[in-house]
């Protein structure tokens, strides 16, 4: 083609606008988009704002003997129009790229919408790129300002309206998005299968949004069958930008809260219900009271779960919203090698870029593993879960052996009231069902063995039904044996000594679940298990054993005399060492477990022994501020070095020492207990003021992520939002109602002037607010 016959090359794929590029070193040419998307693309980067990544770590580029790199002080300069590609390390102009002709290599072109402007030495290209009033660039501006403003836009000529309009059409957008509201923070559907007016059902949307006009006769004067039929605000287009406005203003609040502090990532990925792979990515930072803030940023698609694909998708994210990776001071993940790998894992790709982001695995989660592991390798314990798993299967199997269960215990409890066994009142004897222990969730076996022990006698009931009035021999087969085998003392021992011993370590998880956690806390929540573990190891053996011997009287299971010779069911009598019940139970099973879920924790656990951590302890204000140490301390401060120079390190090194006096003497700080109420406490007196260098070093130590509890529950959100009946919502729409849906304390404060003013900016409206 030649120069003269340019044909536009234009993209007609559909396009999410959500979706769009943000580092501009990277956008396509705004000529390739088709002409009727290109003004809503405009106006989705106009809305966005220039990308201004102003805490970016700037790298130096040589200019013959001296380094220049770009200065954040520029963005002061030139808010509305300058932007910064991470990705070229160069400078653009945003409404130069939206307006400005491509003019190709005539004049050279122009730096600042092509390849960048990265001579940083000639600071005084930005001005003169700006001109005089008829310069390229105010034109482009001008233009800016003009698809900014709908009045002035071009198509706003002929979408006047009366006041009385634009007051229906407020009142109308007002009630769509109220309705839309209650629909977010429950995480119900929005859609029907028929939407017709000769519907029963026209889905959640419609029918709430009719409830609201029979319950107000303002909103039913302006709405559905009294709105104009191209603008009646209730079509699917129309409630997804509504909730992406609320989604969007939502990410605001949280993104501007998050401001220039450092923050901490935690990331997880999970399968939806479309075995689509999705990762979620939870923001911790400490706010501007001292609290540390734990929040949901959004949940991406990922082609697959590598570590590169899980770090591009990450830092598109951080793209998305102006946040920087030199800002990163904690990674917060699982186990998995994609994630914690040592050379190649998504731990690994960040520290190349930012090695003050340290990584600490998820105490949850490594809790789990001691867990897995004593279930998998102690023979007695994979025992017993296998037989409760068997066992819940074959009675919970059919609704008919839950009825007869729950028939059995209720006459149980019938008996019991009335010979005074037990007594009634509020909220007592509610009905127990036996729980099916999850997979993953280990926590859910500590409830599957308390039902189990208090259905003991019930379950027993329904499996004898089973042995002989089974559907056939299989079941008639395994219900007998299951019997034999649950009336025996050795399952009742074991079902008895893991209730205790996970009922121990289920108060450590379930306090490691707190958003609010700091890494010392979490370090003496470990230590403590550990404390618990040995006492019971120690001193727990004539009290497991006299609970389980009680509980054998209760319900007819023989004991065995305890220096008889221990006899192994199933296995010869030549290979099995003699060894007496008492040494079977108390040396083979009771020390066994308890020895090997001690070893595991302490093998799990090991990073409490690392120099950063041991570091962080001495921040720990409990027992009068018993850990303090000052050098430790310091050496702490060396761990960051790009938030502590040189001279701040000598400075630091005196400040701790008045720091430290003024804490003993003040009775508000010597009653602390944890680093998190140290920096809250310090904010509410303005200490942080006074000891700016200290509460640094607290806030950092804040940011070290725990548990991953944050990014489960999005994922538990995520099942909710998207379920068997709406398996087909698109990324975005998903994104978008799951920020809402789990950020809800921030949206339930959102006016909904803020969401509906979103909305109109969003692209050219029929009506006018």
């Amino acid at each position: 083609m030649g120069k003269n016959g340019d044909i536009t090359k234009s993209i007609n794929l559909d396009i999410s606008l959500d979706e769009l590029e943000t580092d501009p070193g990277l956008r396509i040419p705004i000529s390739e988009y088709n002409p009727n998307i290109r003004d809503e693309v405009r106006r989705k980067y106009l809305l966005r704002g220039p990308c201004q990544p102003r805490n970016h770590d700037f790298p130096l580029t040589q200019f013959g003997k001296q380094s220049r790199k770009f200065s954040s002080a520029w963005f002061d300069k030139y808010d509305n129009w300058l932007e910064y590609s991470i990705a070229k390390d160069a400078a653009f102009c945003l409404c130069c790229y939206l307006f400005k002709p491509s003019i190709g290599e005539q004049a050279g072109g122009d730096s600042f919408v092509g390849k960048g402007f990265s001579n940083f030495k000639k600071q005084d290209r930005l001005q003169i790129h700006v001109g005089g009033l008829t310069s390229a660039h105010n034109q482009a501006w001008k233009k800016c300002q003009a698809l900014k403003n709908q009045n002035q836009h071009i198509q706003s000529f002929y979408l006047k309206q009366s006041e009385q309009d634009r007051s229906d059409y407020r009142n109308r957008l007002n009630a769509s998005v109220d309705c839309i509201r209650f629909l977010l923070r429950q995480g119900l559907a929005f859609r029907g299968d028929d939407e017709s007016e000769m519907s029963s059902n026209r889905g959640n949307f419609l029918e709430l949004l009719q409830y609201t006009a029979d319950q107000n006769h303002v909103v039913k004067a302006v709405t559905l069958k009294n709105a104009p039929e191209n603008l009646k605000l209730t079509s699917p287009d129309i409630q997804k930008d509504i909730v992406s406005a609320a989604a969007a203003e939502t990410i605001d609040v949280i993104i501007k809260d998050i401001g220039d502090s450092l923050f901490s990532v935690l990331v997880d990925e999970s399968r939806d219900i479309s075995v689509k792979e999705q990762m979620a990515v939870v923001l911790r930072y400490v706010d501007k009271k001292g609290q540390v803030i734990e929040r949901f940023v959004g949940i991406e698609h990922v082609a697959n779960t590598t570590a590169p694909s899980l770090k591009a998708a990450i830092d598109k994210l951080f793209s998305r919203y102006g946040l920087s990776l030199c800002r990163l001071r904690g990674q917060g993940y699982d186990g998995a090698s994609n994630m914690q790998g040592e050379f190649n894992g998504l731990k690994a790709l960040i520290l190349k870029e930012n090695p003050y982001a340290f990584y600490v695995h998820c105490f949850a989660h490594q809790l789990q593993l001691s867990l897995v592991s004593v279930a998998k390798k102690q023979p007695q314990v994979a025992s017993l879960f296998i037989l409760i798993t068997s066992v819940v299967n074959i009675v919970g199997a059919l609704s008919k052996r839950c009825d007869i269960l729950r028939g059995k215990q209720y006459d149980k409890i019938a008996e019991a009231l009335e010979s005074g066994e037990i007594l009634s009142g509020r909220g007592l004897n509610q009905e127990i069902s036996l729980k099916r222990p999850g997979d993953t969730r280990w926590g859910s076996h500590y409830g599957t063995l308390i039902s189990l022990i208090a259905l003991f006698s019930s379950v027993i009931d329904v499996l004898a039904i089973v042995a002989d009035d089974g559907a056939n021999s299989e079941q008639r087969f395994e219900a007998n044996n299951l019997l034999q085998l649950m009336l025996t003392f050795e399952f009742v021992f074991s079902l008895h000594l893991m209730k205790t011993l996970l009922g121990i370590t289920n108060e450590l998880l379930k306090a490691l679940q707190r958003k609010d956690q700091d890494i010392v806390n979490a370090m003496n929540l470990v230590k403590i298990c550990k404390q618990r573990l040995q006492l019971m190891r120690d001193d727990g053996w004539d009290s497991i054993f006299s609970q389980v011997s009680t509980f054998c009287g209760i319900h007819e299971i023989l004991i065995p005399n305890m220096d008889d010779t221990f006899v192994a069911q199933g296995r010869s009598r030549r290979k099995s060492p003699e060894v007496t019940n008492l040494h079977h139970f108390r040396v083979d099973i009771f020390y066994s477990v308890i020895d090997m879920q001690l070893q595991e924790l302490n093998y799990r656990f090991n990073e409490v022994n690392t120099d950063l951590l041991l570091c962080v302890a001495c921040l720990c204000p409990n027992d009068s501020f018993a850990a303090f140490d000052k050098k430790r301390l310091i050496h702490f401060a060396e761990y960051y070095p790009k938030d502590f120079s040189t001279i701040e390190l000598l400075v630091l090194s005196d400040q701790l020492e008045t720091y430290i006096a003024d804490m003993l003497s003040s009775n508000v700080f010597l009653e602390l207990k944890s680093i998190g109420d140290l920096a809250q406490t310090l904010v509410q007196t303005r200490r942080n003021d006074v000891y700016p260098l200290v509460y640094r070093l607290v806030t950092l130590s804040l940011l070290l992520p725990i548990v991953t509890a944050t990014v489960e529950r999005a994922f538990s959100a995520m099942n909710v939002v998207k379920n068997r009946l709406c398996n087909l919502m698109e990324d975005q729409w998903m994104n978008d109602i799951l920020l809402v849906y789990i950020e809800k304390y921030i949206f339930n404060k959102l006016d909904n002037e803020l969401i509906m003013q979103r909305f109109q900016s969003m692209k050219t409206r029929r009506g006018k607010l």
